[in-house]
């Protein structure tokens, strides 16, 4: 499960990174100095043989895909977390940066992304922890019937009669926690794409959510496209490259369905017309700059636009659902309370 904490020690990383590229440090030694440093959160093992790879004479992008695992035909001793250390995304961003001689660039997009991931994280944990606690009372206490029996067989001594209760809570938690466990693994970035397509198949049924994925997956296609169009990729390998980091496994099929069009001509203004997922806002932009040469400023502007839009509407969706839940508990307490006292009056007058 992906942290705040987690996301802001890559930042730290790759600002640390960066900064010391940008003095003229390099790669091999500013990796050296960063694995000194406790606050990045990155294994020192990791980092050093990242290190060791260089010095064998493989190339940075070479290198993070064995330490990590991605590079198949290579034995890897090490795989931490049994998990990639870097995503799809990173990967081809810092493949990019490697190429044109960007890197210390690369390094500071990169932790500017994970901040701001960081922060939409940790103030959509802060605003939904007063729902969270509610709903653990709520499920703990309710239904009164069971809660009140089980306090009576404890203050009786009839503690074998409490499993019942306790049978209750075990399954109503599992349940609880069983979800948001499987929700949060199969979400995570190092799953394979069969996990991320249920997981957006699942999202794209649930308003607000499937309109934040849409604009975050458009941000980081454009984010990918501009760094790769700028180390000097050919167009048609920097689409793909940008289709495999930008989060959507059916942006990704769509985009590269294209290669036959592309290779024939067909230009990728032309393209992005005829594929719905795609924005107007998006659409436009880039065929304007594509026709006006300014591709470099459209992409910039369409990764800052919608990766502002998405976590927006991120948060919108969760303050929403955390209303929502919020608001049905207060429903239901009312229910169950209303219920309860009816029931009591009731045997109560009939006991009479």
């Amino acid at each position: 499960m992906v942290t705040p904490g987690q996301l802001n020690h890559r930042a730290a990383l790759f600002e640390q990174l960066s900064t010391m590229i940008s003095a003229g440090v390099p790669l091999t030694k500013a990796l050296e100095l960063a694995s000194k440093n406790r606050s990045i959160g990155i294994s020192k093992k990791v980092l050093q043989q990242l290190i060791s790879h260089l010095h064998e004479g493989h190339t940075f992008t070479d290198s993070m895909q064995m330490v990590s695992g991605q590079k198949r035909g290579i034995e890897v001793s090490l795989k931490p977390n049994k998990a990639y250390w870097l995503s799809e995304f990173d990967v081809a961003m810092l493949s990019a940066g490697e190429e044109s001689g960007r890197l210390d660039s690369t390094f500071k997009l990169l932790a500017r992304d994970y901040t701001s991931r960081a922060e939409v994280i940790h103030d959509t944990i802060a605003g939904s922890i007063v729902t969270i606690v509610t709903l653990h009372v709520f499920l703990l206490v309710f239904p009164l019937s069971f809660l009140v029996a089980f306090v009576l067989d404890i203050i009786n001594g009839q503690y074998g009669q409490c499993a019942p209760f306790i049978i209750e809570k075990f399954i109503v938690f599992g349940l609880l926690y069983g979800s948001g466990w499987f929700l949060g693994f199969a979400s995570q970035g190092d799953r394979g794409e069969g996990w991320r397509s249920v997981v957006e198949l699942i999202f794209s049924g649930i308003p607000w959510l499937r309109s934040a994925v849409k604009c975050l997956a458009v941000a980081r296609l454009a984010m990918a496209l501009d760094s790769l169009l700028n180390a000097g990729v050919p167009v048609i390998r920097a689409w793909e490259l940008a289709a495999k980091a930008c989060g959507s496994p059916h942006l990704k099929r769509e985009i590269l369905r294209w290669t036959p069009e592309l290779e024939s001509g067909t230009t990728p203004g032309d393209m992005v017309s005829q594929i719905r997922y795609f924005p107007d806002m998006f659409v436009q932009l880039y065929q304007s700059g594509e026709l006006s040469g300014r591709q470099d400023e459209a992409l910039a502007h369409l990764h800052t636009y919608f990766q502002e839009e998405g976590f927006r509407k991120l948060q919108t969706f969760s303050r929403v659902l955390m209303f929502a839940i919020y608001f049905s508990i207060v429903i239901l307490v009312a229910i169950f309370i209303i219920r309860f006292w009816t029931n009591y009056f009731s045997s109560m007058l009939n006991g009479v």
